[in-house]
């Protein structure tokens, strides 16, 4: 090839035509300017606070799912000391002819005078006859001085 092809004749170019080719500021026009250019998509605005939106209410739903199983786990645990401070209750009441050992596992009967009674032996060991109208329930005594029920004869526990 000869130098003279590639020479570029100033003088047959229309300068004025030539800049209404060009961008002035090419980095901030919204779409790609030359052949190489990376591609430039507009984002669809509703499309991306709608992901957005979606995705705040997936996580807060979440979380409020949290704090509705342990809101949960609470009141049963809320209803289990308040059931066992009704049973304390009722076996402190009860007639007891001994003190109750810390871990140690005690039987409440009832009389038919419907009066409660707590003993060291259980209906097993009773043998032919149970002196008491009722078998109500297995108890242990917790360090709160508290009663938890092991058995419970009418199923409740």
């Amino acid at each position: 090839m000869s130098k003279k092809q590639n020479k570029i004749n100033l003088e047959n170019i229309d300068l004025e035509k030539e800049r209404d080719k060009i961008a002035e500021n090419p980095g901030l026009i919204s779409f790609p300017h030359t052949v190489g250019s990376a591609l430039v998509k507009p984002e669809d605005q509703g499309k991306i606070k709608g992901r957005s939106i979606s995705a705040m209410h997936e996580q807060s739903q979440v979380q409020l799912n949290q704090l509705y199983e342990q809101m949960q786990m609470l009141a049963r645990q809320a209803h289990e000391i308040k059931n066992r401070v009704e049973i304390s209750e009722r076996i402190y009441m009860a007639q007891m002819s001994f003190e109750p050992i810390i871990g140690k596992t005690y039987f409440l009967y009832q009389r038919k005078d419907e009066t409660d009674v707590l003993s060291m032996i259980s209906p097993n060991e009773w043998g032919r006859a149970i002196p008491f109208y009722k078998y109500i329930a297995e108890v242990k005594l917790l360090s709160d001085h508290t009663w938890q029920v092991e058995f419970f004869e009418n199923g409740k526990e």
